[in-house]
């Protein structure tokens, strides 16, 4: 296998674990969803003892959910509406869910939270959820957008501005959390390992990517 850059992108795992079947399933998710959704909770400015709002139950907003949860939150809600996935999201500190959507999504978090978050993760993309990230967000507070933009290109600008509304994010710089997440998985603090709910052999991967698009799995891990 042929890695381009490996000096500046590749990381060691401990020895200790280089055999560790279980413990390489968990650290797995640093190499995407994990440091992605890390990076949703780091660009919302999530703080000890703050409340933060996660839109998406996907891989990418559960790892929010930990992460938010490891980054000392004491409040996280999520929105989504797959129950299998919200349960793992209370298992990773979630401590309210909303299943509803658009403007009623909106009204629940608004007077859930008595004006809104101070830390949003948005984790889809679309317009949507790009509103709606905007909507709940409290005066003064800030969006961490890691969704790839999908149909997502005019946002609420004007909101933003007279709310004074920060909005950081973009592609998930994962080479540079993955050593302290890594020292938390390989501490037993975190494990994001739950989201990788389907293992597939090479020949299986284009099963997986379908299993995925139809909602069956939330996030496939590929076994040689």
């Amino acid at each position: 296998m042929r890695a381009p850059f490996a000096d500046g992108t590749l990381v060691t795992v401990p020895k200790e674990v280089e055999n560790d079947d279980a413990m390489l399933t968990k650290i797995l998710p640093l190499t995407d969803v994990m440091s992605t959704g890390h990076h949703a909770a780091v660009s919302a400015g999530v703080q000890q003892g703050g409340t933060a709002a996660v839109i998406g139950d996907g891989a990418v907003g559960l790892c929010g959910v930990l992460a938010a949860k490891r980054l000392g939150a004491e409040r996280i809600i999520i929105l989504g509406r797959h129950q299998n996935r919200l349960e793992i999201a209370r298992r990773f500190g979630a401590t309210e869910v909303v299943t509803s959507k658009d403007q009623q999504a909106v009204d629940e978090v608004l007077e859930m939270t008595k004006g809104g978050a101070e830390s949003v993760l948005e984790c889809v993309g679309n317009e949507s959820s790009m509103d709606t990230a905007i909507s709940i967000t409290r005066p003064g507070g800030a969006i961490g957008y890691v969704g790839v933009p999908h149909g997502s290109e005019t946002i609420n600008l004007s909101r933003m501005f007279f709310s004074n509304i920060t909005l950081r994010g973009g592609v998930a710089p994962a080479r540079a959390y993955i050593p302290e997440l890594l020292t938390d998985v390989v501490a037993g603090k975190i494990d994001p390992s739950p989201v990788l709910d389907l293992s597939v052999d090479l020949n299986g991967v284009p099963s997986g990517y379908a299993a995925m698009d139809k909602r069956e799995a939330i996030k496939v891990m590929v076994r040689p």
